[in-house]
């Protein structure tokens, strides 16, 4: 149990906190206090009776403003950040002592060591990397941060020294240590080819302010090198395409074509054709057609609104992912298959599943990995630099100055509901920046159709009672904030109610991390 105190700056405050947990006979672990008015409690076991009394005692000290349980002490939080960045870095990474002896290293130096931590920690450092005095160095006169070239494991590395100090008075500092990185000559290599690399159309691109857009870029980001099919879902002009793009551009397959097919915009029998391409004699064509599946090889196919396609096509596309190849019209020799499918829908393809009108082979086949772009309504925060991204592309396009955002321009933006979503937005400031005389773009430079919230949710010759209605809509709600807020005291915090509470909603709705997707 861990808990935070928010207080005033008072004499003695501490003191009397301490004081309770002294008369309850409450066995304390840590405390921490934070300089912005905080303290911070962490006990080993406490009995729920003694945390029942123990809270409205700690709110009656005069000068504490709230009381709450919390998940980690500060201290905790900063190591485990810590810990979880060195882990993860590549490089072999060594925090050492003022005498040179190893504090901390982390798992690539484990590795090239072919020893557990636990043997490396203690020693020193001079015992594993060769060829630089570190005890000479941190007993200079005011060592700074240095590079030289080392031996580890027999092989050259380039070793940046970073100094650690501690003030000691208002002036002095003190030598605590040092953090030891060692970089390969490949790795040099890899980041210098990096720097020089001119920017790819890829996940940079993305503004990602708002915690759903963060959240989508970061699982983007770590299935786009997989091979497996990826099912995108989203309301039309929240940018599947875009993001699908950017995952072909991060994976292995990005030096292969990327080609797209609209399901909804083509007849069934165009589709067929344009997918799998036809034989020479088909259709009375003198000359065969090569199909999307065959450009896209090695590459990457988009099928656009894959919810769209006629039973026939799904039934035909469920037989090239289960016997990786296909057949041209006409023909009766297969055509092996080496494409990464990626699928965009603005439907509930689980709902269509349920009534029969997509195929249910075909939606487990797809939906291995899965991405769901959030509405435009959903990613307030990214609206203005959204806007203002815009501003700067339509305006480079018109051979024009970019315009700024009037103060009720940017209200406007970020209270509209965008039923069009992301493209909505760019079309809008593409007409405001067209037909702009001056150098600010105002709320009535915006043309925008009237979206009134009290008509959207609910239509007017609904069938049912009030609060079926409204439990439809609670429903819906907590669906869509459950992925950013997974923990039932998040959300509850989010939305004004009691743990208990959403809990019971959650339960009622069947909403958990089993049947929404995180």
């Amino acid at each position: 149990m861990r808990l935070e105190i928010s207080c005033q700056d008072r004499l003695g405050i501490t003191q009397d906190v301490l004081d309770i947990l002294v008369t309850k006979e409450i066995d304390l672990r840590g405390i921490e206090i934070d300089p912005a008015g905080k303290i911070f409690l962490n006990f080993p076991n406490i009995e729920f009776a003694d945390f029942q009394h123990l809270m409205p005692q700690i709110r009656r000290i005069d000068g504490i403003d709230d009381v709450k349980t919390t998940l980690f002490m500060p201290g905790e939080r900063e190591k485990n950040q810590l810990s979880a960045i060195l882990r993860t870095l590549p490089d072999p990474v060594f925090s050492i002592d003022a005498k040179g002896n190893i504090l901390l290293c982390n798992e690539a130096v484990s590795a090239g060591l072919e020893m557990p931590s636990s043997e490396i920690v203690g020693t020193d450092i001079s015992e594993a990397v060769k060829g630089f005095n570190f005890t000479k160095w941190m007993d200079g006169k005011s060592p700074g941060p240095q590079s030289s070239k080392v031996k580890f494991i027999q092989q050259d590395y380039l070793a940046d020294m970073l100094p650690i100090t501690v003030p000691d008075g208002e002036k002095n500092m003190i030598m605590a240590g040092a953090v030891v990185i060692l970089k390969s000559e490949m790795r040099l290599g890899q980041q210098f080819t990096a720097f020089h690399q001119s920017p790819t159309d890829s996940f940079d691109r993305f503004i990602t302010q708002s915690p759903f857009m963060k959240r989508v870029v970061h699982e983007a980001k770590r299935i786009a090198d997989l091979d497996a099919p990826i099912l995108i879902f989203g309301e039309t002009g929240t940018g599947k395409e875009m993001i699908a793009r950017a995952c072909h551009q991060s994976s292995r397959r990005s030096e292969g074509a990327f080609l797209a097919l609209n399901c909804a915009s083509l007849p069934d029998s165009v589709a067929e054709t344009e997918l799998f391409g036809y034989a020479a004699g088909a259709f009375n064509q003198p000359n065969a057609k090569v199909g999307l599946l065959e450009q896209a090889k090695g590459g990457t196919l988009l099928l656009d609104e894959i919810a769209d396609m006629s039973s026939q096509l799904q039934a035909k596309l469920l037989r090239v992912l289960e016997d990786g190849e296909f057949r041209r019209v006409g023909d009766s020799e297969p055509v092996k298959v080496d494409v990464r499918f990626i699928c965009t829908t603005c439907r509930d393809l689980g709902q269509l599943v349920e009534e029969g009108r997509f195929r249910k082979e075909l939606y487990y086949r797809l939906n291995v990995l899965s991405l769901v772009m959030p509405s435009l309504k959903d990613r307030r925060q990214d609206i203005v630099p959204l806007a203002e991204s815009f501003i700067v592309q339509h305006s480079t396009k018109l051979g024009r100055r970019p315009a700024k955002l009037s103060k009720s321009c940017v209200d406007f933006l970020q209270q509209y509901p965008w039923p069009g979503n992301v493209r909505q937005l760019q079309n809008a400031l593409y007409r405001a920046l067209s037909l702009l005389d001056g150098k600010e773009i105002t709320k009535e430079d915006i043309q925008l159709p009237s979206c009134a919230p009290s008509v959207t949710y609910i239509d007017e010759n609904f069938d049912g009672t009030l609060d079926e209605e409204v439990k439809k809509f609670e429903k819906d709600l907590l669906k869509r904030l459950y992925p950013s807020y997974p923990s039932t005291r998040q959300l509850a915090k989010k939305l004004g109610l009691s743990h208990t509470a959403i809990a019971n909603k959650l339960r009622e709705y069947g909403i958990n991390k089993a049947t929404v997707k995180l």
